[in-house]
């Protein structure tokens, strides 16, 4: 019998967890799905690994050696990967979000002899595979939750305010600026209590708490098709409210979008990197990543009026933000960029 490391992974996430919801959240995959596999891993194994009923997980005598060895087992495995070849770079992208997309393409197009090994991660699991060695670079939401939970090995910058619109309906007006009271909003994300509430789910409850507004979450459909599909279907008024980077694609297929005029809420994303000596291929993706940011005014978005800009007071990369310190943030970032990282 041949033993899946990808069930193992499984089992060790689980362990962690003691909880199936999480778990699977983490996993990225259902949690019948994950349930399933740990099923099959226990038969694999010939024994139970775990003990659940509805509202507990705990491990069993079995379980708890054999997380022991799985552990070790994933410690050989990754230390086996870690090592990339020569002139490669690993990041990771969150979903179809543009910012370390467009970075890429501008790092691919400065460097082509080097190769980018790019993987699909949220903010959490990037900076957990960055400190573990199994990325180069990460582009995340920086919050003092992450920051708590990891406070040393790591440097971060701010890159981007990703600024968010409001998108209509198919058919309706193309305004400028429309107002967040005009309509209901609409989110795509997991709602609060959903075993797949995650950090982006959190900017939203921090933004329903400083605005009063009550949004209407209709959990996360994946794709950017899938979301327009739900979008060309929906009836009612309502106003969906979305990263610039979606919003941009809702525009090109006919929907219009709008700036909020009361607010700009802006999604803080920066830069990760670990601690001591950088390698050339990471000193180069961080210089052509400053010199996008600056050349495409991302630290300074555009906004309707003098909407002033928003984000939770708990990001510490924007935490306080104001005009003059955007724009102190945006003159470092040119300023410092091809002296730091050459």
């Amino acid at each position: 019998m041949d033993l899946d490391l990808r069930l193992v992974r499984y089992f060790v996430t689980v362990a962690d967890e003691l909880h199936f919801g999480r778990a699977a959240a983490k996993l990225f995959i259902s949690q019948p799905a994950l349930s399933k596999q740990i099923r099959k891993l226990e038969a694999d194994v010939g024994g139970a690994l775990l003990v659940r009923d509805s509202r507990h997980v705990a491990l069993t005598r079995r379980g708890d050696r054999f997380l022991q060895l799985a552990r070790q087992l994933l410690a050989t495995a990754d230390q086996m990967l870690r090592e990339p070849a020569p002139h490669h770079l690993r990041i990771a992208h969150i979903f179809e979000l543009d910012t370390s997309r467009v970075v890429a393409d501008a790092f691919h197009a400065a460097h082509p002899g080097i190769q980018l090994v790019q993987s699909q991660m949220d903010s959490a699991r990037q900076l957990t595979a960055l400190l573990n060695d199994h990325l180069d670079v990460a582009i995340v939401r920086v919050t003092s939750a992450l920051k708590a939970a990891h406070p040393a090995g790591w440097q971060h910058a701010l890159l981007r305010l990703e600024p968010f619109r409001l998108v209509g309906r198919p058919g309706d007006p193309r305004r400028a600026s429309a107002s967040v009271h005009e309509r209901p909003l609409e989110v795509f994300a997991d709602a609060p209590g959903s075993a797949l509430y995650n950090v982006h789910g959190r900017y939203l409850s921090s933004l329903e708490q400083h605005t009063g507004l009550a949004l209407r979450w209709l959990g996360n459909p994946g794709t950017f098709d899938t979301c327009h599909a739900a979008v060309a279907r929906a009836t009612g008024s309502a106003y969906l409210l979305e990263f610039d980077s979606y919003a941009r694609r809702y525009a090109d297929l006919g929907v219009p979008t709008h700036r909020p005029q009361e607010l700009q809420p802006v999604y803080p994303w920066s830069l990760a990197w670990r601690e001591g000596a950088e390698p050339e291929a990471v000193q180069a993706f961080l210089a052509i990543a400053h010199e996008t940011a600056g050349r495409r005014h991302w630290l300074h978005p555009d906004r309707a009026g003098g909407a002033p800009l928003w984000a939770p007071p708990e990001d510490l990369a924007v935490a306080g933000v104001t005009e003059s310190a955007v724009t102190e943030a945006e003159r470092q970032n040119r300023d410092d960029a091809p002296t730091r990282h050459p």
